[in-house]
């Protein structure tokens, strides 16, 4: 259900065009990471939402916050998503509740900054220093990690919590330029320096995304 309203929601809010998505074909039933940067409150909309429309219903780990806010919490747990306790002794649970999704044969999808960007401009930047999680995941389960960069979410909805709205809110009248690119796999697992390789990896796949964005014509889908 949320994936089909996402789906529903990014060609209304955002003009979305995507790259790279052969690097998505894996045998029905194979567990996999997608690991994305974060750096707006769209960006989980756009992305849940693209992969619907690639066929996809990944798993999220999502802050356990969301878990509070009246229904969606409901939500959340029917759809097999994955809250995230930070700073707590119940934040591991999370990454074993990823591993039995990969276990299952699910995709399941990772911010691995650990949480969201905070500057004001609308502009996009790189992907900032991971957090270990991923990498553990990748290590404990063998699941290949497949990077997803995406540029221009920040126009969608970006700084303060009153330009936010505004932009949210005028979003259908602009319908703001984004992309995403995916990357080709990763096996972390036979990687002499697995973390060092996700981070160049998933600043890659945003690179891509930028160029992308900067080249392609509008009304591109």
């Amino acid at each position: 259900m949320l994936s089909a309203w996402a789906g529903a929601l990014v060609p209304v809010f955002s003009d979305t065009s995507v790259s790279g998505t052969g690097h998505l074909a894996y045998p029905p039933g194979s567990g996999y990471v997608l690991a994305a940067n974060h750096t707006s409150f769209f960006d989980p909309v756009l992305l849940i939402g693209t992969l619907h429309r690639l066929g996809l219903r990944p798993a999220v780990l999502a802050t356990a916050g969301l878990w509070r806010v009246p229904l969606l919490g409901r939500a959340l747990t029917r759809e097999g998503y994955v809250p995230v306790h930070r700073g707590s002794r119940r934040a591991p649970d999370a990454l074993r509740h990823a591993a039995d999704a990969l276990a299952a044969g699910r995709g399941v999808l990772v911010y691995p900054e650990g949480g969201l960007s905070r500057y004001d401009t609308s502009h996009d930047r790189p992907p900032g220093r991971l957090k270990s999680g991923v990498v553990r995941l990748a290590l404990s389960t063998g699941a290949p990690v497949v990077p997803v960069g995406h540029a221009g979410a920040r126009r969608v909805s970006s700084g303060s919590r009153a330009k936010q709205l505004a932009g949210w809110a005028t979003a259908p009248v602009r319908r703001p330029r984004v992309h995403v690119h995916i990357g080709p796999a990763l096996r972390l697992d036979t990687a002499d320096r697995p973390l060092d390789d996700l981070e160049a990896a998933l600043a890659g796949a945003w690179s891509s995304a930028v160029r992308a964005l900067d080249e392609a014509p509008a009304g591109r889908h």
